[in-house]
């Protein structure tokens, strides 16, 4: 009985430290527009955005321009966006077959000037415990996770300029 309850816990290692707000945001690496890579330590003492994405995701393309409204009203450099995409490699598909998205040609066409960054493995997606795309957390300067969304949201509405810039004031 005693092995059974070890292999359980351990099998549900992940669920035993949910990624939920209070907690510390995990850290993550995926790759900019540039080939560099980040994590998210890169961005200690800032107010983030990390929003889950994929070109191929409907909801993702609905919620992006609203990201791109906010980056606007709030243009601190001690706030950033860090669209993390879990699409394929451009050219490849990914397990479900779908075509990895032109990262590049996405951002241009759609106007976005936040950071957007490439996790092709999706390992973010274990790492934050998503439940699918677009799945986004707002995380503070001391790197806990203030706010959670699973799905699309209207980051620019008044409640999330007002926590951003709450989060900014300390």
């Amino acid at each position: 009985v005693a092995g059974a309850v070890v292999l359980v816990a351990w099998l549900n290692r992940g669920r035993l430290n949910p990624v939920v707000p209070g907690r510390p945001a995990p850290g993550f690496s995926a790759v900019d527009l540039q080939g560099t890579s980040r994590t998210l330590a890169d961005y200690r003492g800032k107010v983030l955005l990390v929003n889950i994405w994929a070109t191929w995701c409907p909801p993702c393309q609905q919620e992006m321009p609203s990201m791109q409204r906010l980056r606007e009203a709030v243009p601190d450099e001690d706030f950033a966006i860090l669209a993390v995409s879990v699409d394929a490699p451009l050219g490849e598909r990914d397990a479900f077959g779908r075509e990895g998205g032109n990262l590049e040609v996405f951002a241009r066409t759609m106007g976005l000037t936040f950071r957007i960054l490439h996790d092709p493995s999706g390992k973010i997606q274990e790492t934050y415990q998503t439940t699918g795309v677009p799945e986004s957390f707002v995380v503070d300067r001391d790197g806990l996770i203030k706010k959670k969304v699973a799905g699309p949201t209207e980051w620019d509405a008044p409640a999330n300029l007002e926590l951003i810039r709450r989060l900014l004031d300390g």
